[in-house]
């Protein structure tokens, strides 16, 4: 199926497996990255290797809180959430990008003007710098990983890959490609900092490059969080699609007119289609039931991603004014 809006969704039944891999690289590369930020940074003495190393316990709990948003939105429906347990990542993923914006952002922010106004002492950078290397491999590794995992859904939805990762409702892979993509800048931006303040024996640098980092994060935080808020709100697919649906619905015998398509995206894999529909005035109940029938199975072999299809008989417009009523449904 060719789309031209990021597929919304459409992805194959592997995966969550995808999603779930691709984060445990991250998690695991940043955890240890993290605790060798920490250590070089106390041994050099540097804001901007602090900030990095808060950058990666900020990656490492934002991980595992996408871990936590992956298992619990994987929950079948029952009783009391009919609907499933789609859109629960999303509120989870909202509180990563919180821990992006709370531990790495507002931290680097902090320590690069603490750093600029009380001054700073260089030590030796050696460490450091062996530290950003290592990093930049790991964290080079887990972004190819996430880089993979999107690109491959982007061509299976036939979506451009920046449209795809722009309008995607799988945010935990969105949240590790943003992200390692920010720990690479931040890791050059870092060494930037060290190098100046060997050159010049100013600690100015490094704080600058601690504020840079911090501003970064912020970008990221806001980018994520923005993302998360437009699907918890509620999102419907993309125009292509509803135009798609329409037309499936339209081919259905005995269906008149679509008066009303609804749309939302649950997850991933998971949409609601809801629709007001004129069916013909000379159809039998027996050939509007199967007619549903019909309309839904033409959608969930068109759209796979299509989960609950729920369909209204509705008067025409033409009908209601003959019978006097509101030609509004």
């Amino acid at each position: 199926m060719a789309m031209t809006e990021a597929g919304a969704g459409q992805q194959d039944d592997d995966g969550g497996g995808e999603s779930t891999f691709t984060v445990i690289v991250a998690a695991s590369a940043n955890l240890g990255i993290a605790v060798a930020k920490v250590v070089a940074g106390v041994i050099s003495g540097s804001s901007a290797m602090l900030s990095e190393a808060a950058h990666s316990v900020a990656d490492t709990v934002t991980e595992l809180l996408l871990l936590t948003a992956l298992k619990r939105s994987e929950k079948p429906a029952d009783e009391d959430h009919p609907l499933g347990y789609g859109p629960e990542r999303y509120i989870w993923a909202m509180l990563a990008a919180v821990a992006t914006f709370v531990g790495g952002a507002v931290f680097s922010l902090y320590d690069g003007i603490h750093t600029l106004v009380a001054g700073e002492e260089p030590g030796d950078p050696l460490v450091s710098y062996i530290v950003l290397a290592v990093a930049f491999l790991l964290e080079s590794y887990s972004l190819r990983t996430g880089l993979r995992q999107a690109r491959g859904e982007a061509e299976r939805v036939g979506a451009p890959f920046k449209r795809y990762l722009r309008y995607t409702p799988d945010t935990a892979v969105k949240a590790v490609v943003l992200e390692d993509s920010a720990a690479l800048i931040g890791l050059v931006l870092a060494a930037g900092g060290l190098l100046g303040g060997q050159l010049t024996g100013s600690g100015v640098w490094d704080g600058i490059a601690s504020l840079c980092i911090g501003l970064l994060l912020l970008y990221v935080a806001w980018v994520l969080g923005r993302s998360n808020a437009e699907l918890l709100i509620g999102r419907p697919l993309p125009k292509p699609m509803r135009e798609r649906i329409r037309a499936e619905l339209l081919a259905v015998e005995h269906v008149e007119a679509v008066l009303e398509l609804t749309t939302l995206v649950q997850g991933p894999r998971e949409a609601l289609v809801a629709a007001k529909v004129d069916f013909r005035d000379v159809s039998t109940a027996a050939q509007i039931e199967w007619a549903c029938e019909q309309a839904e199975a033409r959608l969930r072999e068109a759209f796979p991603v299509v989960s609950r299809v729920y369909l209204d008989p509705t008067p025409g417009y033409a009908q209601r004014r003959h019978e006097g009523l509101n030609p509004w449904p």
